[in-house]
């Protein structure tokens, strides 16, 4: 089997939500479970963080992976979903996994495969835990890929765990209201594991209290710690003071647990997020003159960051190529478009995506002006053909928009 065969058979076996959405979200542990009995339980053989949250979970497990790297552990890092690559998932020290290693996985435990379906996020959480067993990772850090309790990254037993903010996003699989998404990422807290919260809301505190108090999890929020000094990250975006905020407490944490951290090493690891883990698409300068920016920011709470963070830049005229999925609620997102944007609206390359023609009836009776271009990288070279060098453009609306641009 080549790595390419490999791939085929992941995209094509096994439902994928990030390609088709809910037919691929599987309600229960038990896949993940059986897999993971299968391969001898790796998920017991290595330490570990779980990151769960509506947005900044992915800033923030870099981050964390970052600042252990640089306090010279050997750190797993996983993540989803990828943007050009599959192994972007997998990662130690910012090494991306072997393309072999996936090759090998697929053909060793094709029996199991084959017997239990797994969704393909199911394979690749196996998959990593596997990896990170074998090659005995010091901590990793777990990214939840969608919700928590019943997300296939919810059978270990970390460290810490972190739920970084709640907000109105993949409603039709977590709930229709912030107490409802809360109950589901609350689902990560473990018996007296402390949960680190980013964010406070009044929405969601409560939630959070009360499963922490019923497993007897020291809750801990982000919010109301003190600290002498915040130290900056290389990740841009004004969203990003409170991931950090979030990062350092769960430090705190892992230092009270034994875990050697120390201020100078938290100052570069933070320093060097881009450099140590291959962090895309969070407010990414891709050039200048026209200031060009993407960000694979794509629900309410995370454009109220996008377009306040636009609002501070110097330009003449804004260019905004945007592209979605198609169950995404829409209108709080075009409601806070700027007036003063040209937007260009594309379609990613994905069954998911939200169609030309339904973005056109959509969008009809925004004001500004507007061009329709299917492909995004055609998008993109009109927004650059037509921009000046001292106009703007930011490239956005989904991670699958993002993932397409040439270049990245």
């Amino acid at each position: 089997m080549t790595y390419q065969e490999a791939l085929d058979f992941m995209f094509k076996a096994l439902p994928m939500y990030q390609r088709v959405g809910q037919a691929a979200f599987k309600k229960d542990l038990t896949n993940t479970i059986k897999l993971c009995k299968a391969l001898n339980h790796p998920e017991k053989k290595f330490k570990s963080i779980h990151v769960a949250g509506t947005n900044g979970k992915g800033s923030t497990s870099h981050m964390l992976a970052s600042v252990l790297q640089a306090c010279g552990y050997k750190v797993g890092l996983y993540t989803s979903p990828h943007l050009k690559s599959f192994t972007e998932r997998i990662r130690i020290n910012g090494e991306e996994v072997s393309q072999g290693f996936v090759v090998d996985f697929i053909e060793q435990n094709m029996p199991s495969i084959e017997s239990i379906k797994p969704s393909f996020f199911e394979m690749t959480v196996a998959m990593a835990f596997n990896y990170f067993a074998q090659q005995k990772v010091d901590i990793a850090v777990i990214e939840v890929g969608l919700g928590g309790r019943l997300d296939s990254t919810n059978i270990i037993e970390p460290e810490v765990s972190v739920i970084t903010n709640i907000g109105m996003d993949h409603m039709d699989m977590l709930g229709d209201t912030l107490e409802k998404i809360a109950f589901e990422k609350a689902g990560i807290i473990k018996e007296s594991v402390p949960v680190i919260v980013t964010e406070k809301q009044k929405e969601t505190e409560p939630v959070f209290v009360e499963v922490a108090k019923k497993r007897n999890a020291p809750v801990i929020f982000a919010e109301d710690q003190v600290y002498d000094e915040i130290p900056l990250s290389d990740l841009q975006g004004t969203y990003q003071a409170k991931n950090v905020k979030g990062v350092l407490t769960c430090l705190r944490v892992l230092t009270e647990l034994g875990w050697e951290i120390s201020e100078d090493k938290i100052r570069l690891g933070l320093s060097q997020v881009q450099t140590n883990t291959g962090l895309k698409g969070r407010w990414q300068q891709l050039g200048s003159n026209p200031l060009t920016i993407c960000d694979t920011g794509h629900n309410k709470e995370a454009f109220q960051y996008i377009v306040d963070q636009i609002s501070r830049q110097l330009y003449s005229q804004l260019y905004m190529v945007l592209g979605f999925v198609k169950e995404k609620d829409l209108n709080p997102i075009l409601a806070m478009l700027p007036e003063n944007a040209h937007l260009i609206f594309c379609e990613p390359q994905i069954p998911r995506a939200l169609l030309i023609d339904e973005l056109k009836a959509k969008t009809s009776k925004l004001k500004q002006p507007k061009t329709y271009i299917q492909d995004v990288n055609e998008a993109i070279n009109f927004a650059r053909q037509s921009a000046s060098p001292d106009d703007m453009i930011y490239i956005g609306g989904s991670t699958f928009v993002v993932a397409e641009i040439e270049g990245l």
